[in-house]
This record gives structure tokens, sequence and C-alpha cells, in this order.
């Protein structure tokens, strides 16, 4: 059975308030939401807007000037450049995919140690530990040469949507200057 989504509310004074626990909560605890694969939504309290997104991204932007960054400020600049841009609802899903793809991937490496070891967190992370010593140039290169596919991928998305403009624009005359009204 799907649980039903659990409802934060966000008053003027700044507090989030968790329906479910009828009590006030933090960012930190609804980042634990968010690792426990919570379904929630967040609204104001007063306009019933939907702020989910507004507060993952403040989450976001502890984690980022917290700890160790995973946006570049180059990343950063270009992303904020797609912004306006006709290829804008293209990476959102772009990232989105290879974010999956990404997470699947790690999944699938996690579940090795746990078919070798069983439940055992102790030998899961010696595991691990061994294996990123030992494996950590194989995995930045692999990891180099799926960016370079997905690159390549993405010019070639972008070619082919100038190569379909051009054709679908080659019929239609260009206007003529403006002043230049004579017959």
């Amino acid at each position: 059975m799907i649980e039903p989504v659990r409802l934060i509310k966000k008053y003027p004074n700044r507090r989030l308030y968790d329906t479910k626990t009828s009590a006030y909560i933090t960012l930190a605890d609804i980042k634990e939401l968010v690792l426990k694969f919570e379904n929630f939504k967040v609204l104001d309290a007063k306009t019933q807007e939907d702020l989910t997104r507004s507060i993952l991204l403040q989450i976001i932007q502890e984690e980022e000037t917290g700890g160790v960054p995973i946006f570049s400020t180059e990343l950063l600049g270009q992303m904020i450049r797609f912004y306006g841009n006709a290829m804008q609802g293209m990476l959102g899903k772009y990232l989105e995919n290879n974010i999956k793809i990404f997470v699947e991937f790690q999944q699938k490496l996690q579940d090795q140690p746990r078919s070798l070891y069983g439940e055992n967190p102790q030998m899961q992370t010696d595991f691990w530990a061994q294996f990123l010593n030992f494996q950590q140039p194989a995995m930045q290169s692999m990891m180099s040469a799926y960016m370079d596919q997905s690159k390549k991928m993405f010019q070639q998305m972008q070619d082919q949507i100038q190569s379909q403009t051009r054709n679908i624009f080659t019929g239609v005359p260009p206007h003529p200057p403006a002043g230049d009204d004579k017959p």
C-alpha cells in the first residue's frame, strides 16, 4: 500500500511543522525524510503554495556550503546559462536520467559485497575500503568515459535539433529589410 504524502507546513516565522508527528522540524529533519525516501510535500501554511523544491534547494545549498561540494563553480555557471535557453527542459531530463543510471550502478556495486558477506556491516565496510583503494583509478576512468559518452550524445542531440530546424525553415522566404517596401 502506498503511503499518503506527508504534509509539512511552513509558517511565516519560517518554522516547519510536520502534520504527521504534530511537531516542528528542521531542514535536517527534512533531509532525513529524503534519505529515507519518504514521500512529502512542503506547503506554505497561509497560501498553500508548494514550497517543496525551495526547501530541497535550501538543503542542497547547506550541503554545498558546509562540506565537500558536488557542484563546481563552473558547473553552476553552466547550469545558470541554461535557464531561458531552448535546451532548458532537455537538460533537466538529461541530468535526471544520468543520476538514475548512476544510482542504479551504485546499487549494483553495493549488492556485490552483500551477496559475499551477508548483512555483516564491518565486512561490507572493509570490502568497500579495499575496493576503493584498488579500484579508484579504474572507477575514475570509467566515469570519465561515461561522461565523454554522455557529452557526445548530448552534442549529437543538439546537432540533430539544429539540422531539423534548418530543414523546417529552408522553404520560408526571408523578410525584406526594414525600409525596403518598394515593389
